[in-house]
């Protein structure tokens, strides 16, 4: 996680670099075209800049350095290292308990077969979006009491 910090933080301050160096070219490569004897030179150089360009390379920094800055507050709150960054872990060290699947079980292919009539009812025809939408009712229901009856009760 320390690592992934350091990263955000690289990352942040290439965005900040590359915010000045595209706001200097921007002002080198137009100053003369827009330089006339009436214009101060701060309007000059505010006619010059590229103004979205900019406004979104330093947007993009803010965000990498919020992000760096989460994630190191999270490093510090956990109290520890995680197995990802210790060198003597093992990969089942950081394997976490998944839960119960079925391996068996339809009920997912229904359900995306339903998502499937909906969407496709969103192209060709609404009529179809509430047949998907029955579909998924049924297969929702089923993947969540598939344990209650049958074979496989409990």
């Amino acid at each position: 996680m320390r690592t992934n910090t350091g990263l955000w933080w690289l990352l942040c301050a290439f965005f900040v670099l590359m915010a000045v160096v595209y706001t200097g070219w921007n002002l080198l490569s137009h100053w003369d075209t827009n330089l006339t004897g009436s214009q101060s030179l701060w309007e000059t150089a505010t006619r010059s800049i590229e103004w979205v360009g900019s406004v979104a390379l330093l947007f993009t920094a803010f965000m990498s350095a919020l992000i760096a800055f989460y994630i190191g507050k999270v490093h510090k709150a956990q109290g520890g290292e995680l197995p990802e960054d210790i060198l003597t872990s093992d990969i089942d060290d950081g394997d976490p308990e998944l839960g119960e699947f079925s391996p068996w079980s339809w009920w997912p292919i229904v359900l995306a077969f339903s998502a499937a009539i909906a969407m496709i009812g969103l192209a060709v025809g609404a009529w179809m979006v509430p047949i998907g939408f029955g579909i998924f009712l049924v297969a929702i229901v089923g993947w969540v009491y598939e344990y209650y009856r049958g074979y496989f009760a409990r």
